[in-house]
């Protein structure tokens, strides 16, 4: 008797499957808090030169109004702005009678620091630390220090995971990221809040990868999608979230406590949440794994169906590990099949995290605020995870991965050959891209953990994580290139997106297919059918689509050319 089957028999979609769910969506809504917490905490405010020391002097300035003292110290740039960065060496009076006439006058940089306008922000790092005009990257860094963290930590939380349990090492992620968040908040020092927003996104990602494998595992073949995908709205809840709680805590110290609160009670709540079975059986405790069923069961009032089964049905129901085999990331390499998996899901989530962090800082908004701006955002993400629900349960995993992400591709390139005047049609299509690019992101985390086998599962997600979090730490340079071609950025990112819808048409079909539990599970194709022989590829009529696709994008590509000709 298979594990599947055991779950089966006493309900893998009950209340007990539903509690797991719950519970873990406290911790799991803090995940976009902190993945898109800088947006707030280190927005640049409007800022102008200090000009206070003026004050002090005598003469025709000290009674000016405030409005006049920046006209005469504060020149106009090209675009009608005061400057940000600059002001005059000594006041310029004759600017009160017109003011146009700064042009070619002498400034310097800020020598007393900066005001800032706190309407909307009552401080953030920049207001801080006065990360702006030439250290603004600093600012920025933060992000990409944060996304380092998330990368690192990926494979280490899956390594220790599949070897010390989920449940033990989610909660190690719950106090660890608590401890470096409050750290970060009480940092006396950019360094030192650098180094502590580094070490929360290292601890946060076992939060991420370690919840939506415990959840999965739980459910049966049938409700498998369901869980992928309800396990998903945790991060468009979360994103709502961020968007009413930044708006009422405008103090970014606030702020990153008051996003890593829920965590409090999700280690309350952590001592309800079992372990999973499907882990304790592969791995030789299938007394303990017959406990959580057993509680499974009389939740899911199903306790006849524990009548058949017992430790040793469990133990027979799939093969041991040995005690003295610790799988680690290395056994995703060593043989055949799992190695060109691994390579295959390593290119596909590099293309699915690559596309949607680049339409998702391309996009500009729709000149609104930043907040009713990042809950649009937040809203576009609704209807794609239903209708994906729906696509996989009826058509399959593999189809959904790769028309997603081929269609990212299209609306990206249906965005470089539409002229800009149709700026309607441009946001269209791009919200469109971006609800496509985020429907990929929710097939592939769940199409990812029914890949790989119960044994390596975690160290799967978190090899397949890092190599997402590299293609986030690239996209915003890939953003750089539209100084050197405006549509540059956007042939890269369509070229990975179809590239990478290409590669995914090398992935197995999962939908309604038994999980496999160890690595000889996907090595032996004539026992169990879950890799193809990769000829399928030539045979896949995705491929034909695609290269219909690529070839329109050349015709369109000549058209565009021939235009400026």
């Amino acid at each position: 008797m298979k594990f599947d089957s055991v779950l089966s028999q006493i309900n893998g979609f009950g209340k007990y499957q539903i509690m797991i769910v719950l519970i873990q969506s406290i911790s799991r809504v803090t995940l976009p808090c902190h993945f898109l917490l800088n947006n707030f905490i280190a927005a640049i405010p409007s800022h102008h030169c200090d000009i206070s020391s003026l004050d002090g002097d005598d003469g025709l300035y000290v009674n000016l109004s405030h409005a006049e003292k920046l006209t005469v110290t504060i020149p106009l740039m090209e675009d009608g702005k005061r400057s940000s960065c600059q002001m005059f060496s000594e006041p310029q009076f004759h600017l009160l009678l017109n003011s146009s006439s700064s042009a070619g006058l002498s400034a310097v940089q800020c020598e007393d620091g900066w005001v800032y306008d706190n309407s909307t922000f009552t401080s953030t790092l920049a207001t801080q630390w006065d990360l702006v005009c030439d250290r603004t990257g600093l600012g920025r860094a933060t992000a990409t220090i944060f996304f380092i963290g998330v990368m690192i930590g990926a494979p280490l939380f899956g390594l220790l995971s599949d070897r010390f349990g989920r449940k033990p090492m989610l909660m190690l992620a719950y106090i660890s990221t608590i401890m470096f968040s409050v750290a970060s908040a009480l940092s006396s020092s950019y360094i030192i809040f650098l180094v502590m927003r580094f070490c929360t996104g290292f601890a946060i990602t076992g939060i991420s990868i370690i919840s939506i494998v415990l959840s999965v595992e739980w459910f049966d073949i049938e409700h498998r999608t369901f869980a992928g995908v309800i396990v998903s709205l945790d991060w468009t809840i979360g994103n709502l979230l961020l968007v009413g709680i930044a708006f009422l805590v405008k103090e970014w110290h606030w702020l990153v406590l008051a996003v890593t609160s829920p965590l409090l009670l999700s280690i309350i709540l952590w001592w309800w949440l079992p372990e999973s079975a499907r882990w304790l059986v592969a791995n030789g405790r299938p007394s303990e794994a017959h406990m959580y069923l057993q509680r499974c069961a009389e939740m899911n009032q199903c306790t006849n169906a524990m009548a058949d089964i017992t430790v040793e049905t469990l133990a027979s129901s799939v093969t041991i590990v040995k005690e003295d085999r610790k799988y680690t990331v290395l056994d995703l390499i060593r043989t055949p099949n799992i190695r060109k998996l691994a390579i295959c899901t390593g290119i596909v989530w590099f293309g699915v995290a690559f596309t949607y962090y680049g339409i998702s800082l391309n996009i500009t908004g729709f000149g609104l605020n930043i907040y009713l701006t990042q809950f649009i955002y937040a809203l576009i993400e609704v209807p794609g995870k239903v209708g994906v629900y729906y696509f996989l349960s009826k058509v399959g995993r593999k189809p959904g991965q790769i028309w997603t992400l081929l269609l990212t591709g299209v609306c990206l390139i249906i965005n470089m050959v539409v002229p800009q005047v149709f700026w309607v049609l441009h946001t269209v299509v791009a919200v469109l891209g971006k609800g496509l690019s985020e429907a990929a992101f929710t097939i592939m985390f769940l199409y990812t953990t029914e890949l790989y086998p119960t044994v390596v599962r975690q160290n799967g997600i978190g090899y397949t994580s890092f190599i997402a979090r590299l293609g986030v730490s690239v996209a915003p340079l890939i953003i750089l290139l539209e100084h050197t071609w405006k549509l540059l950025p956007n042939v890269v990112f369509s070229s990975v997106a179809i590239f990478a819808g290409l590669v995914a048409c090398l992935l197995p079909e999962t939908r309604n297919i038994q999980l496999p539990e160890f690595i000889e599970d996907i090595e032996n194709n004539s026992e169990r059918k879950h890799l193809k022989n990769y000829k399928d590829l030539l045979d896949n009529s995705a491929l034909y689509h695609l290269l219909f696709l690529m070839n329109l994008w050349l015709q369109m590509g000549s058209l565009v050319e021939s235009e400026k000709i």
